[in-house]
């Protein structure tokens, strides 16, 4: 691994060091007609020597110009300190050669191992010495290979120390954001005996990862806020904010390795095809977190548009990925196709400005105002280097991306540019106001906690915690809730007249929202039976009341009165048939409670003997679910209730089952006479009730 060979070095280039041995290039006289100047290089033996100096240049590519005797006289003189398209050949792309003639003369004592090093060339090349391929970096067509990133390469000048070095460039068809001035050769390059050229490769690779070093502790401390924001998001999946954060510290990271970080090598097609996607990722996820700490989550139509902008992005950059994966060949529709895709991209990066100026119309406090800030001016900088690079080979901006890519200061060799700068202030500051963010999230979950605890003390009020002594029967009754606080109720209410009223009922939903409700209900049942024993009237007098404060529910409910003798009148509100020892109770539907006002409840009358056993249930014992999917059902229910269990029994077999809603069960018997009565009651949050006689 080239950063292995970097690390490994470093005590022989400090030896080099020490020896401060001079290097020589001396250039042989060129007659102004010789159609074969050569450069004589002497002193290899104590350094590297860069071949410098006009070259002969051409491009176009046929394989003869690699012979060592091919009259190169008529070829234009090119130097190699700088890229093909500064010098009269801009926006040149496809093959071209470089030939040069050498004559390397050793010190005394020089072993002939000669190298030649190649810091940098794009895109791919081929190296030859006297007609005989040496090596290469990726592979030209016809089947083309190439990296994302450039790193040095070296290569053996076996045979002799005299002839022609010959290197065969090709550059991969621009892209959309490929500048004129590219292509072929960036520095001249080096030559030396192997350990040297080794030294010298291992120099220019440590010199990357010195200037990448700070890169390497952002990475470090981005992939640490990636893991925290995750587990927290595990832990609560409604924070989808973290997972923004998480996408928003993890994506840089994978774009800086992609294109240079840890020297990886990577294929040009599929580091661009990985690289545009997690482009746009990037850009995304800082859109949904400004949504989210801007407070901008209520503003449904911002919301949904912001959704729909970065489906179409995304999908743009997915697009142009994809492209990259055939660029080898990329024909002119290709390269529009690319032009565009970065176009409609690059537009969808101003849409950040319009969260932010919404987001400045809101009361935000310090933390959101530093983020929505430093998030403007960073993405004002990505916009404005990103629109002057578009196409620059067209129209010759230059002005803005000079200004921005010039270092506002540097330390200890890494430069800091105004983009750096701004993305690792907008870093901190999403941190802090992340951080801020956990902080109110905690508060006000603690808020909810303590709202939910004094439900939960509220509905212990209204739940029996013991139940009156009906003469005649054996009653029990369970309250399982599926939640901290439930939307099931049942009451057991002595009349003046010996009679009893018993309600049961289930109101729609689930929480905080459905206990609220039960309140309600129970209190106006216990005034309406205060004024009837009517088991009609009490339904009717219910529907009133809640019609139009149900907040769009509803609630079924039964409504039953007990005689000493036996006598049951109920009336129904759309709830299940209560279930008389093996069979139910069949009667005329009727509408829930809540939905219109002008509903009707007829009562119904049953004559319970002795040993009849009556059950009344809220449909959680129906609808439990297993792990599998599959419901509890009217079969197994049907075969539950006709073994006449007691209440508890019948809840615990359902939640045994798998418990998906809240549970409600009261169970009457009818006693022979001189049988004693009994009661008895299961609710989850008190201590169980034991059985009393």
């Amino acid at each position: 691994m080239p950063f292995c060979l970097a690390i490994k070095a470093l005590p022989l280039l400090f030896a080099a060091s020490l020896a401060g041995q001079p290097l020589s290039r001396v250039s042989a006289p060129e007659p102004p007609k010789d159609p074969h100047p050569i450069l004589v290089i002497q002193g290899v033996g104590k350094g590297v020597v860069p071949i410098d100096g006009p070259w002969q240049f051409r491009t176009g590519d046929t394989p003869e110009w690699a012979k060592p005797d091919y009259d190169d006289a008529g070829w234009e003189l090119i130097h190699v300190d700088a890229p093909w398209g500064t010098q009269d050949h801009p926006s040149y792309a496809g093959f071209a050669w470089y030939r040069k003639h050498l004559d390397i003369l050793p010190t005394a004592g020089g072993n002939h191992d000669y190298r030649i090093l190649i810091e940098r060339a794009e895109d791919a090349y081929e190296v030859y010495w006297n007609g005989k391929l040496m090596g290469g970096y990726g592979k030209v067509p016809p089947h083309p290979s190439w990296y994302y990133g450039t790193f040095p390469r070296s290569f053996p000048l076996t045979g002799s120390a005299y002839g022609t070095l010959a290197i065969r460039v090709w550059k991969a068809p621009l892209e959309a954001f490929s500048a004129a001035e590219t292509g072929g050769l960036y520095a001249p390059p080096l030559v030396g005996e192997a350990d040297t050229i080794g030294l010298n490769q291992a120099s220019v690779f440590w010199t990357f990862i010195r200037e990448d070093l700070f890169d390497y502790s952002l990475i470090l401390l981005r992939a640490f806020v990636t893991v925290l924001c995750l587990l927290i998001w595990s832990r609560n999946r409604r924070e989808q904010l973290f997972v923004w954060v998480a996408v928003l510290t993890a994506t840089p990271v994978a774009l800086e390795i992609l294109q240079r970080l840890f020297l990886i090598p990577f294929s040009y097609g599929i580091a661009r095809c990985l690289n545009q996607p997690l482009y746009v990722l990037y850009h995304i996820s800082l859109w949904f977190l400004l949504v989210a700490l801007l407070r901008l989550n209520e503003k449904r139509r911002l919301v949904r548009w912001t959704r729909i902008l970065a489906s179409l992005a995304l999908a743009a950059g997915c697009a142009d990925g994809l492209l990259a994966l055939f660029w080898g060949n990329a024909t002119v529709w290709m390269q529009w196709a690319d032009g565009v895709l970065i176009a409609f991209i690059l537009l969808m990066e101003v849409f950040p400005v319009l969260l932010i100026v919404v987001g400045f119309r809101s009361r935000l406090d310090t933390p959101r105002w530093v983020v929505a800030i430093t998030a403007l001016v960073l993405q004002m900088l990505d916009t404005v280097a990103d629109a002057s690079a578009l196409g620059q080979r067209f129209t010759h901006w230059t002005l803005f991306s000079d200004l921005i890519d010039t270092p506002l200061f540097t330390v200890q060799g890494v430069a800091f540019r105004a983009e750096k700068v701004a993305a690792i202030a907008l870093f901190v500051a999403i941190i802090f106001a992340v951080y801020r963010y956990a902080i109110e999230q905690q508060a006000r979950q603690n808020v909810l906690e303590r709202e939910i605890q004094s439900a939960r003390e509220i509905q212990q009020v209204l739940i029996p915690e013991t139940l009156p002594s009906l003469e005649g029967y054996a009653v029990t009754s369970a309250y399982q809730p599926a939640l901290e606080v439930g939307g099931d109720f049942f009451q057991i209410l002595s009349n003046i007249d010996g009679s009893t009223i018993v309600a049961l009922g289930d109101v729609s939903g689930k929480g905080l929202k459905a206990a609220m409700n039960v309140s309600m209900i129970v209190g106006v049942l216990r005034a309406l039976t205060d004024a009837t024993s009517s088991p009609a009237e009490i339904m009717a007098g219910m529907n009133r009341a809640l019609c139009g404060r149900m907040q769009g529910g509803f609630t079924t409910a039964i409504v039953m009165r007990l005689e000493t003798d036996g006598k049951v009148t109920f009336a129904n509100a759309g709830h299940l048939a209560p279930f008389l020892n093996e069979e139910e109770v069949t009667a005329e539907g009727s509408l829930p409670l809540g939905l219109v006002s002008f509903a009707q409840y007829d009562p119904i009358t049953l004559q319970l003997h002795p040993g009849d056993h009556l059950s009344l249930y809220t449909d959680g014992l129906l609808e439990a679910r297993n792990a599998t999917g599959e419901l509890y059902g009217f079969d197994r229910l049907h075969a539950l209730l006709a073994g006449r269990p007691t209440a508890q029994k019948a809840t615990e077999a359902a939640v045994a089952f798998g418990q998906d809603d809240d549970i409600t069960v009261v169970t009457l018997t009818r006693l022979a006479a001189g049988e004693e009565s009994t009661t008895s009651i299961v609710v989850p949050f008190l201590e169980p009730i034991s059985e009393a006689r």
